[in-house]
């Protein structure tokens, strides 16, 4: 990997892992951050959050937005939002911010479809404790920790 290739990347979990913390600090629920770069080339990151209701996505997404312009120095190059307030989406190419009120999450099951994607360890990269799991999303990320134990584990042997 060159230095510049290696740099982008770094810069782009750096963002991803900002993009994490601010929906974190506005209560969102199921925050999951998905390495995405390896299956689908245009984009690095999906982060993923859940929102009780529309008056929360837009809170988080504008946090999201306020933190990664002061923090990162970037704004997204689209925005998008359904007309019921039920999911936004903040685009900026090297992540896409995805909140979702838990009816439209769970209709989409975005981390689902892809589930082949390596998940960020929220807790020890960005800090993150006490973070709200509803059953689904806990159970994905408890076989995502035993497949990270389990390479590991191969790794050293």
């Amino acid at each position: 990997m060159t230095d510049a290739v290696a740099e982008q990347a770094a810069f782009s979990r750096r963002c991803a892992l900002i993009a994490a913390q601010a929906a974190d600090e506005k209560k969102a629920t199921d925050v999951v951050v998905q390495e995405v770069r390896e299956l689908i080339g245009v984009t690095d990151y999906f982060i993923i959050a859940t929102a009780a209701n529309s008056r929360q996505v837009d809170a988080i997404i504008d946090e999201i937005e306020d933190k990664l312009r002061e923090d990162a120095g970037i704004k997204p190059t689209h925005r998008e939002m359904s007309p019921d307030g039920s999911w936004s989406l903040l685009d900026y190419g090297n992540i896409v911010v995805h909140v979702f009120q838990p009816e439209t999450r769970e209709y989409y099951r975005l981390e689902a479809l892809w589930n082949d994607a390596p998940v960020v360890d929220l807790e020890a990269e960005a800090g993150l404790k006490d973070l709200q799991y509803s059953e689904r999303i806990a159970k994905l990320l408890s076989r995502e920790a035993q497949i990270m134990a389990d390479a590991a584990a191969a790794s050293e042997a």
